[in-house]
């Protein structure tokens, strides 16, 4: 099996199913029983392969991390309960008080929020850098630095950063590249191709196939190595490549306890099956989208990577060939301009998702940004007149008569 599409249809098996089902079953169990007391014993040092604790590891969730370590052509994957639940859980394996990472303002506002409020107390340094300023980037990076992170499409600002440029100097300053990869996917963008360490998603959006469940993912590439981590180094004695995922298992992901639901991971292993199928459609709609609106007098820009006329157009070429995500960003004259427009909608919903089946729009200053003080928002690349949507898979005529009768009463 080669073909995206196939290894996300078919996954890969590592038992069959006593009644032969085509379709692993959901096992919304806690606990597992043993043979006997030795078993058990093994099982709960690691020595034994086997399931002892939903929290920990079930058989529905391993299968879904299954697929998508046959998808991403990874070493392994963790599936947690949300997007936010891969970002934290990952830093916490990796960093520790006193270390830092290296990011970019241009951040999900949850993600900039989680750095600068919820880790900064605990004492976790964060430098923000221009991702566009090689230079800048390498000399932020110390022998602190646990992680270069980075958005693979920034949302909203929808920048695109040259990855492999980025990947090269972390490697040769022995730093994982930790890069969010919700708004492409294994599909769009293979990671490790890029030399890309670890890779976080949330699967709440492309991935579950419609906004079914929340869910998000850790994918280690296998490419770095981590006796250069203080925190893994004495993991790496035992468990050598896998010490990212054991100590994920062993320790921070078991503890914390931010665990995907067996439904969840059974839905979301769903959604997998279709998911080429939709991000063509989704990103082809966006494309047909971003051109009709650059032409709309009322729109002040527009900003989808996809565009001749973006500055990241090139850069996206190379790295997503002819794919360019399903969000776009676009001003109007101001705030009421944008309220206006949304309140005119009839087709396109306001809600706060991405990559959903149906189009979404959101106005990004007073709804995910609103916490932040408007110079916290120009710094975050995002500005009053701004509006976010997200293009689903309806026919993309029906997308375009809605703007175009909403922009009529703007």
């Amino acid at each position: 099996m080669k073909g995206f599409s196939t290894k996300a249809v078919h996954g890969r098996k590592l038992k069959p199913d006593v009644h032969g089902a085509l379709r692993f079953p959901v096992y919304d169990s806690v606990a597992f029983e043993y043979e006997n007391a030795r078993d058990i014993q093994l099982a709960f040092e690691g020595k034994k392969p086997a399931h002892s604790y939903t929290r920990i590891t079930n058989p529905t969730v391993e299968d879904f991390e299954q697929r998508i370590n046959l998808i991403a052509d990874s070493l392994a994957v963790v599936a947690v309960s949300s997007g936010m639940a891969a970002i934290s859980n990952l830093i916490l394996t990796i960093a520790e008080t006193g270390a830092n990472i290296v990011t970019t303002k241009f951040l999900f506002g949850n993600t900039y929020s989680l750095f600068e409020r919820t880790f900064k107390p605990w004492g976790l340094q964060v430098k923000y850098v221009n991702f566009n300023d090689m230079d800048m980037l390498q000399n932020a990076i110390d022998e602190k630095t646990r992680a270069v992170f980075l958005e693979i499409i920034t949302n909203p600002q929808l920048q695109v950063p040259d990855i492999g440029k980025i990947a090269e100097i972390a490697r040769k300053k022995n730093v994982p590249l930790v890069v969010d990869g919700t708004v492409t996917t294994p599909y769009i963008f293979k990671s490790a191709d890029f030399g890309v360490s670890v890779e976080v998603l949330s699967s709440t959006k492309y991935i579950s196939g419609g906004a079914t469940t929340v869910g998000g993912l850790i994918i280690d590439n296998g490419n770095f190595d981590w006796k250069n981590n203080p925190n893994l180094k004495d993991a790496v004695k035992y468990f050598g490549n896998f010490s990212l995922v054991m100590t994920l298992k062993r320790e921070v992901f078991r503890n914390i306890g931010a665990c995907l639901s067996p439904h969840n991971a059974y839905l979301q292993a769903l959604g997998l099956e279709t998911l080429d199928l939709r991000i063509d459609k989704s990103c082809a709609n966006a494309l047909q989208v971003s051109e009709y609106l650059a032409g709309c007098k009322k729109v002040r820009s527009v900003n989808y990577p996809g565009l001749k006329a973006s500055r990241y157009h090139e850069i996206a070429r190379k790295q997503f060939k002819d794919k360019f995500g399903g969000i776009l960003t676009f001003e109007l004259a101001d705030k009421k301009a944008c309220f206006a427009f949304m309140d005119n909608l009839r087709l396109i919903k306001r809600a706060t998702n991405i990559n959903d089946n149906k189009t979404l729009i959101l106005h990004p200053w007073s709804t995910i940004y609103c916490e932040f003080s408007p110079e916290e928002k120009g710094q975050m690349g995002v500005s009053e007149s701004m509006l976010r949507l997200s293009v689903g898979i309806e026919d993309v005529e029906d997308i375009v008569e809605d703007i175009d009768n909403s922009l009529e009463g703007v």
